[in-house]
């Protein structure tokens, strides 16, 4: 239903992606998932590939790729599933991937990510990692898809952070170049990014029948965190917010990602945030809440001036 403009679901943080998509049926429909070998990336591939649809196992380590294929396979029955290499951070690696697409394309799933390095690293063009693999690659990525994503109108789902609550993107400074590097500054603004990609694809592709929107997918413990540790040795307060972090399934925590690429209960929506399958309510900066999971969506990353800058930025750095 929608409140005014706001949409929610019946669905809560609780819900699975399973129990999102038990009464929807994906026969015939294509769907690629980056990162989909672990974590809430396999998890929203199953339950897309349970509901029916075709799914790509888009991902950079192939072996891992070809062993969550198989998972799903033996869990779901579905033997349509296919495992296709992708690294973001190589754009002959991306435009590989779009190239070697065939036919027409109904769900594209943006879901790798990296989060907190700790230390600045950088593709070989000179791009901050981070913003590098989590927005520009999957830009590069929906722009080389474009054809087989109208082909018959698709929907693109972003998976980005509460995180994004903490900056904006600064366009004065992306990639770290003159301000010193700090890990969640850079894994905050390349989250902004994913938002303002959706506002913008979905402005943009309206024409073709696409959508975009975004969501942050809640804390579930999975490989993404795996810089954390030197991160929170040395911060007292970080570990206490960890501590009584509300933690989720990776099941749960792919429901936002499954309600968005396929529930009848979005259609035609697009350049909107989501958090626990419900639309987020816009961020008051003036209130401080001591809450370990933010469930608001800060207004610079619906900003609509932002999300074409950073598009024409973007697009410029990727040399198109």
């Amino acid at each position: 239903m929608t409140n005014g403009t706001r949409l929610t679901t019946p669905f809560t943080r609780d819900t699975t992606a399973d129990e999102v998509l038990a009464d929807v049926d994906l026969t015939g429909r294509r769907a690629v998932v980056t990162g989909a070998s672990s974590g809430i990336g396999i998890e929203t591939a199953r339950s897309l590939a349970r509901a029916g649809a075709e799914v790509t196992l888009a991902v950079r380590n192939a072996e891992a790729g070809h062993l969550a294929a198989a998972d799903i396979t033996a869990t779901t029955g579905s033997t349509k599933i296919e495992v296709s290499a992708l690294d973001l951070t190589d754009q002959a690696s991306v435009a590989a991937f779009a190239s070697g697409w065939s036919g027409p394309l109904h769900i594209l799933v943006n879901n790798a990510g990296i989060m907190a390095v700790p230390e600045l690293r950088r593709t070989r063009e000179g791009w901050e990692y981070q913003f590098a693999t989590n927005h520009l690659g999957h830009l590069h990525l929906a722009l080389g898809l474009h054809t087989a994503l109208a082909a018959e109108g698709a929907r693109i789902v972003a998976v980005s952070s509460f995180v994004h609550l903490h900056t904006p993107v600064d366009f004065d400074d992306i990639h770290f170049d003159r301000r010193p590097y700090d890990p969640w500054l850079a894994y905050g603004q390349s989250k902004t990014a994913n938002v303002l990609f959706a506002v913008e694809a979905s402005r943009r592709w309206a024409d073709d029948g696409i959508t975009a929107n975004a969501l942050h997918p809640g804390g579930i413990r999975t490989g993404i965190q795996r810089h954390q540790a030197a991160i929170l040795e040395s911060n007292q307060h970080a570990q206490e917010v960890m501590e009584r972090f509300p933690w989720r399934t990776p099941e749960q925590g792919a429901a936002t990602s499954v309600l968005l690429a396929a529930s009848p209960l979005v259609e035609e929506l697009g350049g909107r945030y989501f958090q626990d399958c419900d639309e987020a309510l816009p961020h008051d900066p003036a209130t401080v809440e001591d809450v370990p999971e933010p469930t608001d969506v800060a207004a610079h990353a619906l900003d609509p001036g932002a999300a074409e800058r950073l598009w024409t930025v973007s697009r410029k750095m990727l040399g198109r």
